[in-house]
């Protein structure tokens, strides 16, 4: 008698790749990308024997095949071996070393399973994000400490179950120290921007908390610098650590770089044709302190243009608003002091400005990275006063690097990408007829990268750019008044350049600054951005300053003379 035939009317076998037809996958991102993030060997995710759950964190969050650095630290670091990396900015780092944790993590265990250490509560709060986002499937509980919030909510938090634990040094020794976080049973540890980690204000804070941590633990150091003194942590702590080195430039390919020489007083004009000229998506603008942070700020604020700043000295809830609305692209422009030079990944800035030169060349190396993030394009350009041209050589030799002199037109497809115009335009007009569309990858939330128009592209009012937004009291008494003097000193432009930019009469036909202070009376005579201030012009100033000088010296001797 012959086998019974299995029923027709049976369900089919579910295949194997019918899981990623359900998926909710993101907008592709269609923009051209460099070698440094698509020169890979060709494998793909699937390949590393991952968790179906966290592929499918994977592939939501937009990733389709991993980057250099990953093929190179996934693989290794799911073996549990000690890791030294050293990659380039917006490569890919922090996903390179949170797929394997995630993976090699037990949702079943209620402990501590990776501790990842970070050196600003900004990178804190996106390195926890994105584990959030890659882990969503797999049931991994992610929680992120940070100095500048209350220690009871993370007691609170610690109470319940924590896999994850991400964070700042200093508030995770605190916790570690009190024996509310429980590091004894933690076999992973993951130090990203290592070489500021292992600078010496941070290096006692991370031996104290490995002697919290198993002898058998698997540490992970990632960073696109790595100085002499890592050397030492890694004879002292780790164990025949595989080292990858993929930095076989130091720059991006991707970022395009200038300089432009000009005098102090010139650097306010300078950037508001920039923002006149450029197709500016979003863009961070870097100062060398606080008090020119503030200073620029309210500056960008009054000539109309919509600005953030933000800066270590101030509150942490006003940090923390300034980062998430900047990075939903409520704001176009963010100035800051280096505290968001490291890490931070924002896929809609393609401009960097250092309104202030950086002293040295890893600094330098970080903050044109918050452009060309992940191989697309970006543009920084460096405002280079006398004083500055030795660093700006040292720099381009340590960094094996051309910073070039600033054009007179820059062209545009050097940082921003093919098509995305039109797709910009498209998604505008349907929006105007009430439709539906995605937002074009790369884009921030105001949805527009054409020239910056004074007042129009402002969805938010900026922070309180008074003296509240300081958390340090006496800094924030006299913020107003030193702002005001260094506004008529060194960095504010002369009353009538300043009268002629507000009347909207500083964007000329190419990028180029007064060369006189009789440029009120003519704004056609223009020079390049590279161009100096001729000796007559600064003869006229100093003597006009004379001028006011001795008359104000006038008015005050009446004042007493009529007091008497």
């Amino acid at each position: 008698m012959s086998a019974p035939q299995a029923s027709s009317s049976s369900a089919p076998q579910q295949q194997p790749e019918d899981w990623k037809k359900q998926l909710n996958l993101p907008t592709k991102d269609t923009r051209p990308q460099t070698e440094d993030v698509t020169a890979t060997k060709g494998n793909e995710f699937e390949d590393y024997f991952l968790k179906r759950e966290l592929l499918m964190g994977i592939f939501e969050a937009g990733f389709e095949r991993p980057s250099p650095i990953q093929e190179e630290a996934i693989p290794i670091a799911l073996t549990g071996r000690d890791i030294l990396a050293r990659a380039k900015n917006g490569t890919g780092k922090t996903a390179a070393f949170i797929i394997p944790v995630l993976e090699r993590v037990n949702p079943k265990i209620p402990k501590i399973q990776a501790l990842l250490l970070v050196p600003t509560r900004e990178l804190a709060l996106q390195t926890s994000q994105v584990c959030k986002t890659l882990g969503k499937h797999t049931g991994a509980q992610v929680m992120v400490t940070t100095g500048g919030t209350t220690l009871r909510d993370d007691i609170l938090r610690l109470g319940e179950t924590v896999h994850i634990l991400v964070g700042t040094p200093g508030r995770i020794l605190d916790l570690a120290g009190k024996g509310i976080a429980d590091l004894s049973q933690c076999p992973m540890f993951v130090m990203d921007e290592a070489d500021k980690l292992l600078s010496p204000e941070f290096t006692p804070v991370i031996e104290q908390l490995l002697s919290f941590m198993p002898k058998e633990r698997q540490v992970m150091l990632f960073s696109a610098t790595f100085p002499l003194i890592v050397k030492d942590f890694k004879d002292k702590w780790m164990r025949k650590p595989y080292e990858i080195n993929l930095m076989d430039e130091l720059t991006l390919r991707g970022v395009t770089q200038y300089y432009a020489f000009l005098e102090e007083r010139q650097k306010v004009h300078c950037l508001n044709t920039l923002f006149s000229k450029l197709q500016i998506n979003q863009s961070i603008i870097f100062c060398n302190s606080t008090n020119r942070v503030e200073l620029l700020a309210k500056k960008i604020t009054e000539l109309g243009y919509s600005c953030f700043y933000s800066h270590a000295r101030m509150l942490q809830q006003h940090r923390n608003r300034v980062f998430h609305d900047f990075r939903n692209g409520v704001c176009r422009n963010l100035v800051c002091s280096d505290l968001l030079t490291r890490g931070i990944d924002i896929q809609a800035v393609n401009v960097v400005i250092n309104f202030d030169f950086p002293k040295n060349a890893e600094t330098y190396l970080h903050r044109i990275g918050r452009s060309g993030r992940y191989g697309h394009l970006g543009l920084a350009i460096n405002l280079i006063t006398y004083d500055d041209r030795f660093n700006l050589y040292r720099i381009e030799q340590e960094l094996g690097t051309e910073i070039q002199p600033i054009p007179p037109v820059i062209d545009r497809s050097l940082y921003v990408a093919p098509g995305t115009e039109e797709e910009v335009k498209g998604a505008q007009e349907a929006a105007k007829a009430g439709q539906k569309v995605a937002v074009p990858a790369g884009v921030g939330g105001h949805g527009m990268q054409a020239p910056q128009v004074r007042g129009k592209d402002r969805s938010l009012p900026p922070l309180p750019l008074s003296s509240s937004s300081s958390s340090n009291p006496r800094h924030s008494s006299s913020t107003s008044s030193r702002l005001t003097r260094c506004l008529s000193s060194s960095s504010s432009l002369s009353s009538s350049t300043t009268a002629r930019m507000r009347l909207g009469q500083a964007r000329t036909a190419r990028l180029s600054l007064p060369t006189s202070s009789s440029s009120t009376a003519s704004s056609s005579s223009t020079a390049s951005l590279s161009s100096t201030t001729s000796s007559s012009s600064r003869h006229s100033c100093s003597s006009r300053l004379r001028r006011w000088r001795r008359a104000s010296s006038d008015e005050r001797s009446a004042t007493t003379r009529e007091r008497r």
